[in-house]
Parts: C-alpha cells; structure tokens; sequence
C-alpha cells in the first residue's frame, strides 16, 4: 500500500491552518490563512462562520495538493479548535444566525456578574470547574437567543444547533450528517458537568438553553463518521478532536499526572495533567477535562495567562524599542540582568492566579541608568514570572511536585527566556523537536482511533528532545529575584484597588 498519513485542521483565534503528519510525527506539508477579526463594538469580537470554514477548507485541500496527493492518501482527519468560540445555527439550513461570538468577548460580563452576584459560582465552578465568566459558551449562546429575533422561537422549536468551532467544522464536513463535539469542549462550555460528563440540566435551565440545541458528546479519539464533501474525493474518517490546549497537552506526550507544558503564545497557557480524578483548585485555576481515550477520562488544571509574547509585540510596536520581535532576546543578553527593573505586563488585567480585571502594565525600579536593553530583559523575565506564578499555584492545589516543564509555542525558541524559566522553577524547562504540538495532538488523537499508531506508547517514543535547559541560577539570587516579582505584583495590585 502506498504511504498514508493523518491530516490535522487547526482553527485558530486569527487563521485557520492545516498539517499533514506521517506516521513519524513529521510534519510533510502544511498551509495556513488568516481571516478577518469584526469589532462591532468595543469588547466585542466575532468572527464570520462561513469564513472559518471556507479557510479551513481551502487550507485543507491546499495541504494535500502540495504533496500531489489526494483523499485516499489520509488515513484519518483530527481537528483542534479554538476553545469557548460560539456559533448557533439553523439545522434545516446549515445557515448561522449571528456571527461567531469569540472567546474574547466581553458583551455578557455584565450578565455573569449578576449571577455571581447571586451566589451561584460554587454552584457553577462544582460541576463545571469553571469560574462564572463571559470567556466561556454558555452566556453567548443565551445572548444570541435573547438579541437574534426568533431565535428563541426556533430554540424551542428544535430549529437551532448550538457548536463550537469544532462542532461546526464537524457538521460541515460530513454536509450536515454529525451534530457533535468532543468532551474538552463540552467542558469549556460551562453548560457540562465534569463529574457525570453529561450536559447538565441545572446549568441549561440557568442559561435558558434548550437541550435540543446541544451537540452529542464524544470522546477526544474515536471514529465520528466520515467526510462527504466535495472537499475529498475519498470518504475520510474524521476520528479525533479536542480544544487547543488540550491537545497541546497531548502532543507533548504529557499523559502522566504531574507532568506540565507551557504554550508560549500571544498569552501563555498552562496544562497540568492530574489523571484521572478533577482536582478543585484553590487557588485560582481552572479544572478541566485534558481528553477521554478508550472510555478513560483523564483531567487538567489549567492557567491563562494573559499576556505572553504579546508584551514583546507592545515593545516593538508600541515603544519602538525592537524593529522586529526576533531582535528582543539579542537586546536582552547585552545586559547580564535587568538590574532591579520589574514590568508587569497587566495591559488586560491580571490573569491566573490573580485574576484582576482592573490591573495595568506596571514598569519599577527604573532609574537614571536603566536602557532599553533592561526593560527588554524585564519584559522576557516578566514571562517567566508569570508562568511561575501559575506553577506554584498547580503544585499548591496538585500536592504534586513538577519534575520537568514541557514548553512549545513562538517565544519558546528564546533561549534566554527558557534558560531564566528554568533558573526560576529550579527544574529543567523541556523543548522538543516539533513545534507543531497542537496539530500534532489532533493527529495523535485521530491516528489512534484508526490504528494508524497501535497505541500511545508508540506515541511516546516518539516524542524528540531539541533542548533541555537545567537550572544554573544560585537559589538565592532566584529567591532575590523572585521577591521583587512579588513586590510589584502587590504593587501593581495596590494600584488598580485605587481605581
């Protein structure tokens, strides 16, 4: 038989990608396009369905054409999502009601703090594992019903299907034929209970959301039907799914509780495995099913943190300190530290585990010596910071000590910000040879459910080391460092409770 290989569709927040693997792991060939981000108003953010499908098709097809390939080639495809992103359609017609409202928006903040005003978070957060925030479905999905005229109407007619990206991308390529979602999106709804994994009936009468809406909840890896567009001429198996993290979560082979990776992205997203049981957090963070396999459900801590790399994109574009955002680690390294300089990159507010909406970028210890290099060098370091802040926080609530941290994502490639990660945590900060974890997890997890890989011990070996970066800051001076990290957070703190 001639050379198959799995294809992995990546719908992200700014451009739709796709990526073909072969049985290796490697990436063989890949396409991506970007599409438009609508800003009706200020905090609102949407996106057009039919553009998000329309790219990822044409990335799709791009894809395999490149290779000279065709349908009967994929052995399976995998799909990977931006997570909390709602769109709501007409069953008969395939035809959304609204745009897409994104993860981002903020149009039904006012709505949750009503509810937790009410004091229904521990009732949310105990089936859940979620706070009551705009960032996730269930509030979108009710304002779409409450501002479309007749969409409540069409609800409680049985007329209307509610998806995330995934489900979305799902009921187009089998042309309407499967209504489905898998169970990490479902938990990023706040609609699913993470303990019974059903949707949950005091949720949906919260929300005012009729079930009928709701997609049917699957496993992360299993056959769901097959492709019958006129995308492919082959029938595809379309065989795995999960949100972004959690399949990053996947494809840098973390399947042992305690073990950890950091995306390095726009933001930084924390995932730590805690196997098989939920753990509550106390300390801010969010519980959340990683994926579910064979009938075996394993669960994460999750921590966001807002700003990442995009603090590196404020000093090229908004200081003017960098001409282009691969310069910064060079600015950096030409002094040995930031001399006592501390940033507080809070330009959306604090994230986990602060979570203050009301904080602002923050810049101390800045004196008539401080240069550009140093506040490059604070603004690297302020990464790191963060992503400890989050560690220590998943420890605390794990009771498991991290022996390694797996990272991926754009600023993994800075050297230096890895080496300092791995100063701060004092253990080693792990970067392996694919960057392309998120793709690679959906592919994993589609691979799998086909018999492409036999299993996920073949999957583990594998996963590839590029670099290892171990510890090789004195603990004192981490301490030091660290101690004036904490004192600008309590100042950055003190100063969004004067607003």
């Amino acid at each position: 038989m001639p050379e198959q290989y799995i294809l992995a569709l990546d719908q992200g927040t700014t451009s739709s990608r796709a990526i073909l693997f072969d049985a290796r792991g490697n990436a063989v060939s890949q396409a991506q396009k970007e599409f438009q981000q609508i800003y009706p108003r200020p905090g609102w953010v949407e996106h057009d369905p039919h553009e998000i499908w329309s790219t990822q098709a044409g990335v799709a097809a791009e894809a395999v054409t490149h290779t000279g390939l065709n349908g009967s080639a994929i052995a399976a495809i995998g799909i990977t999502n931006q997570r909390e992103t709602t769109i709501v359609w007409d069953r008969a017609t395939g035809q959304p009601l609204y745009n897409a409202i994104v993860w981002q928006d903020r149009r039904t903040a006012g709505f949750c703090d009503e509810l937790k005003a009410q004091g229904l978070e521990p009732m949310v957060r105990s089936k859940t594992g979620l706070p009551i925030d705009a960032y996730f479905s269930a509030s979108k999905i009710r304002w779409i019903l409450e501002h479309v005229e007749g969409a409540r109407d069409k609800a409680r007619q049985g007329r209307l299907a509610f998806g995330t990206v995934d489900s979305w991308l799902a009921w187009n390529l089998t042309q309407h034929g499967l209504h489905i979602t898998d169970v990490t999106n479902a938990s990023r709804t706040m609609l699913f209970n993470i303990h019974t994994r059903q949707w949950d009936d005091d949720l949906l009468a919260l929300f005012d959301i009729p079930r009928s809406m709701l997609p049917e909840v699957r496993s992360s890896s299993e056959v769901y039907g097959t492709t019958s567009t006129t995308l492919f001429a082959a029938q595809i198996p379309l065989a795995g799914i999960a949100g972004d993290q959690h399949a990053a979560l996947f494809g840098q082979m973390c399947t042992r509780p305690g073990m950890v990776k950091n995306t390095y992205g726009t933001g930084c997203f924390l995932m730590m495995n805690t196997g098989n049981q939920p753990i509550e957090s106390h300390n801010h963070l969010i519980t959340t099913i990683a994926w579910q396999i064979g009938g075996e459900t394993q669960y994460a801590l999750e921590g966001s943190i807002f700003i990442g790399g995009a603090v590196v994109q404020w000093l090229r574009d908004g200081l003017g300190i960098v001409r282009q955002a691969a310069e910064i680690e060079a600015l950096a390294r030409s002094v040995p530290h930031s001399d006592g300089v501390y940033l507080v990159p809070a330009f959306a507010g604090l994230g986990a585990p602060h979570w203050n909406a009301h904080a602002r970028g923050s810049l101390f210890g800045v004196t008539r010596g401080t240069t550009a290099a140093h506040i490059a060098r604070a603004a690297l370091d302020a990464i790191a910071y963060q992503s400890v802040d989050v560690l220590k926080a998943m420890e605390a609530d794990s009771g498991i000590r991290i022996d390694e941290l797996r990272v991926d994502g754009g600023a993994c490639s800075n050297d230096l910000l890895m080496q300092f990660q791995a100063d701060l945590l004092g253990v080693a900060a792990v970067r392996p040879q694919t960057s392309e974890t998120t793709a690679l997890g959906a592919a994993y997890l589609a691979g799998l459910a086909v018999g492409y890989w036999p299993d996920i011990g073949v999957l583990q070996s594998q996963w590839k080391l590029q670099q290892r970066f171990v510890p090789m800051l004195p603990p004192d001076e981490v301490q030091t460092c660290l101690a004036g990290w904490h004192r600008a957070i309590r100042a950055t703190m003190a100063w969004a409770d004067q607003n």
